[in-house]
């Protein structure tokens, strides 16, 4: 299916996609220009692999993993998480540390790919990157998808912006 071309149309599939805003996902790609169902796509897919929120389930699976392998690839997550679990660290803090870390690490990717090397050799002043659209042969089509970075707390399926979830309440 080719990416719808009207407004309606368009926010009627950010709407099926689950956006919190989908008028305003499609008015900006209509009427500006800059390819929100692309952003809006690749944040998605990126923030499924985020640990959910609340979901403690990997923590064990992850300390079994280790018990059977300890020097597997990884091995050290379990390892640690056991030390933690064994000192009485709750399920739910250990999992929030690790949910916060990746929802960081995924900004400062989507940082990146935004463009040049700023920490590359000095001397290589033409290196740059980003994230587009491709053709059937695999070649960029379109504008740079850009300024994912800007989009990475919205995308937070809890709604919060990874804010702290009220405990109070």
């Amino acid at each position: 299916m080719p990416i719808p071309k009207t407004e309606r149309e368009l926010a009627e599939l950010f709407k099926q996609l689950g956006a919190s805003s989908p008028e305003r996902w499609a008015r900006s790609e209509i009427r500006e220009g800059i390819p929100q169902l692309l952003r809006f796509l690749f944040l998605k897919q990126a923030w499924e692999g985020i640990i959910g929120d609340g979901e403690t389930q990997w923590i064990q699976k992850a300390i079994e993993r280790s018990q059977r392998n300890p020097t597997a690839p990884y091995s050290g997550l379990g390892q640690s998480l056991q030390r933690m679990v064994d000192k009485g660290v709750s399920l739910e803090d250990i999992s929030e540390v690790v949910r916060c870390m990746q929802a960081d690490t995924l900004f400062s990717i989507a940082y990146l790919m935004d463009g040049p090397a700023h920490t590359a050799h000095e001397s290589l002043t033409d290196v740059s990157w980003g994230l587009f659209e491709t053709d059937e042969d695999e070649r960029p089509i379109g504008p740079q998808i850009g300024g994912l970075h800007e989009s990475v707390l919205e995308m937070d399926p809890t709604g919060r912006e990874m804010r702290a979830r009220d405990v109070s309440k």
